[in-house]
């Protein structure tokens, strides 16, 4: 069984409710029928608002959709992972989603989960997370490195073409040698793993890319990873 992850630079169902192409690549990717999903808002403290745009978006595909609270009385963790298909991690605040699930023990029950085959995918807090380390604006002063999951070796950075202090600061962090290397991520793009190999990158909306960011001969060097426009 294929271990898979899918990290979304920026975009999807918060900011397109009900359009759905990412998330039915996301779907398409389970060999369930009918896949049950799970949406876990954590980074943002359970907005409502994101809530519904997910519902809103989901229950337009073929697939049953939950979510987890951890802001009002929480359900039985373990119990609701194991029967999900896929997991969709949202954005927002990514130091304080990981204190949250390490407090409730979330982290480990999401790590067995994948290497039991459950997807797992998100949108830039949601992307993030899966990697060794992040490019995070967790701070509000400035981006920072942080440890996040490691389920996937290496970094990542999303919304590469976002925002434009995301260039500049993932070139100073890898001269730095804060990190080697670095997958970015544009919004509008995702980053697709099997097996802890990068598959493909994923355009969404317009021409949208990924790229490995390194350190080559004094300079730091963008590699556009191939892509598959859907």
């Amino acid at each position: 069984m294929d271990k898979q992850i899918i990290a979304i630079g920026g975009g999807g169902f918060g900011r397109n409710p009900g359009n759905g192409t990412i998330e039915k690549y996301i779907l398409d990717q389970s060999d369930k029928n009918r896949p049950n999903i799970c949406f876990i808002p954590t980074a943002t403290g359970d907005d409502e608002s994101y809530k519904v745009s997910y519902y809103a978006t989901l229950t337009k595909l073929n697939c049953t959709p939950t979510h987890i609270d951890f802001f009002k009385r929480t359900t039985d963790l373990e119990k609701l992972i194991k029967d999900q298909d896929i997991i969709f991690v949202g954005g927002g605040n990514t130091k304080s989603m990981l204190a949250v699930w390490r407090e409730w023990g979330l982290d480990k029950i999401l790590k067995k989960a994948y290497q039991n085959g459950t997807i797992m995918c998100g949108v830039s807090a949601g992307a993030i997370c899966w990697f060794e380390k992040g490019v995070t604006d967790s701070w509000a002063d400035k981006l920072n490195i942080m440890n996040c999951l490691g389920f996937m070796k290496g970094s990542c950075c999303p919304h590469y073409d976002e925002e434009p202090e995301r260039k500049p600061s993932l070139s100073k962090f890898i001269e730095n040698k804060d990190i080697q290397n670095c997958y970015a991520i544009e919004g509008g793009c995702a980053l697709h793993i099997k097996n802890e190999e990068v598959y493909s990158a994923i355009s969404f909306r317009g021409k949208k890319n990924t790229f490995y960011v390194d350190y080559q001969s004094g300079k730091t060097v963008e590699k556009k990873l191939p892509v598959i426009n859907i």
